[in-house]
């Protein structure tokens, strides 16, 4: 099996290189203006121009109105709208439909119970993204990137009728383990690839698509 690879929160253009030169299969951009990962349309687009066919354009968006989505569509081609936020099942569809470009809900995992709220989703979007929930006691968290992960056992065994991926305190360490556990067949490292939040290192990147590569 070979390992999918998604670099979320790029914000450079050494670092998009970074990404599309190790090989990894998604590169995202971040939309959520709190999140030091965040960028405007107008960079995004700069960032998207050369990546072409390498690899899967992806745009990271929380509870975001039409006209933002929009915008950012005119000014960077995606192929992938992230949704991060507390979109319902309506709003995904929506969007979806409204936009015509594939989507991507996440599902935020705190526990067990967790999982199942993905059977709501399914017909509405085109991939899962399973990521955890941030923490009840963290100050400012973010919707995702806290570096924080969840049991990965809670999706052993689990298949669906769309691709899903793995999120949430992902590392070149316990890369291997989190794919063992919970038998994810794609990998979403945002944090785990940084010197401080919002600061991606290349080499950080090289490495973990290396790793993920190798199982």
């Amino acid at each position: 099996m070979s390992i999918e690879v998604k670099i979320c929160g790029l914000s450079t253009p050494e670092t998009m290189d970074a990404a599309l030169d190790a090989g990894a299969d998604y590169v995202a951009v971040n939309f959520f203006p709190p999140s030091p990962r965040s960028v405007t349309s107008g960079l995004a687009g700069e960032l998207m121009r050369p990546v072409g066919d390498r690899a899967v354009k992806v745009g990271l968006f929380v509870d975001a109105e039409d006209a933002f989505i929009e915008e950012v569509l005119r000014a960077a081609s995606l192929d992938l709208l992230q949704l991060h936020g507390s979109e319902s099942v309506e709003r995904v569809e929506a969007i979806r439909t409204g936009f015509g470009v594939p989507v991507m809900k996440v599902i935020k995992i705190r526990g067990a119970e967790d999982v199942a709220r993905v059977e709501d989703f399914l017909e509405v979007s085109d991939r899962i993204l399973f990521d955890a929930a941030p923490p009840a006691d963290l100050e400012n968290p973010l919707p995702g990137g806290n570096a924080v992960s969840f049991d990965w056992t809670y999706l052993r065994g689990k298949s669906w009728s769309k691709p899903w991926m793995l999120a949430g305190g992902l590392t070149v360490e316990n890369l291997a383990r989190a794919v063992e556990l919970s038998g994810a067949p794609a990998l979403d490292v945002s944090s785990g690839v940084e010197d401080r939040p919002g600061v991606k290192n290349p080499d950080k990147i090289r490495a973990f698509v290396r790793q993920a590569k190798s199982l």
